[in-house]
């Protein structure tokens, strides 16, 4: 496909009559690549559950740690960043490039406006490879296959699901999802994962009625799921300290008091 028949197959795609969770999620991060209806259901929603912006900036700051411990204590050079959204401040290949020049970057989305402002994404350190590819969630061997082209998938990778699993509304298919990706990737690699929960001692009941609201409004449509759900996408995998917890009390900076969200957060090694 041409660049330009890519192009024109992205803006076709752009609807911005309906509410999408990039540009909302982009909203609540004090992005500007958002449109009315994103923002008048961003406004809804925030009125609904508060500590919505704290998931969504929590989230990140989750993002940024999970990267950094991984590149610097553990050795990852390769990052297949699923759900990446808009490009923010600290994405992924810049922090990991910043540790390690060599490292190989592979974000995937497939929407278009995440698509369209990807191609204004810097490429990062010449010494590695920083790729940006239009891909679904629910085709993880289409994933794996085009980001093979980039990333040496027989070498330890750090696979990033933050906030994109509970985009999958059946819980088998999220859990087969998962478990596709993880065994393609060899021994030393990590799964890096967020998830909203319905936890009641972290807020999570507060979720539900507002998740109904951004169902019938926005798409795609979202879940949240129980700690003992999320924790079956680690079965067979070592959680690192201090396991699954909220995203905010992963290894929080030094003197930082976090606000606990109802965002499920882990990392974990494949054996």
């Amino acid at each position: 496909m041409s660049e330009k028949q890519s192009t024109d197959s992205t803006e076709q795609r752009l609807d911005t009559r309906t509410a999408h969770n990039a540009r909302v999620w982009n909203y609540w991060q004090g992005g500007k690549n958002n449109y009315e209806v994103d923002r008048q259901v961003g406004e809804h929603v925030a009125g609904m559950i508060p500590v919505i912006r704290d998931i969504a900036r929590t989230d990140r700051e989750f993002l940024g740690r999970a990267v950094h411990r991984l590149a610097q204590q553990h050795g990852i050079r390769q990052f297949l960043d699923i759900g990446a959204g808009l490009p923010a401040l600290e994405n992924t290949h810049e922090i990991a490039q910043r540790i390690a020049p060599e490292s190989r970057v592979v974000y995937v989305d497939n929407d278009p406006m995440v698509l369209a402002h990807a191609r204004t994404l810097p490429t990062g350190a010449p010494e590695g490879a920083t790729d940006y590819i239009d891909a679904d969630v629910h085709d993880p061997d289409a994933v794996l296959r085009i980001a093979g082209r980039t990333l040496d998938l027989t070498e330890p990778t750090a696979l990033m699901l933050l906030g994109i699993l509970n985009f999958v509304l059946d819980g088998d298919e999220a859990r087969a999802i998962a478990g596709r990706l993880v065994e393609a990737l060899p021994s030393g690699s990590f799964l890096v994962l967020t998830h909203p929960t319905t936890e009641p001692d972290l807020g999570g009941h507060l979720q539900l009625e507002a998740m109904e609201f951004w169902n019938a409004n926005a798409t795609p449509p979202v879940t949240a799921r129980s700690s003992d759900e999320v924790a079956q996408y680690f079965d067979g995998l070592t959680l690192l300290e201090p396991g699954l917890v909220s995203c905010s009390l992963w290894h929080p900076e030094p003197g930082e008091e976090p606000v606990v969200v109802p965002q499920l957060g882990a990392v974990a090694r494949k054996p």
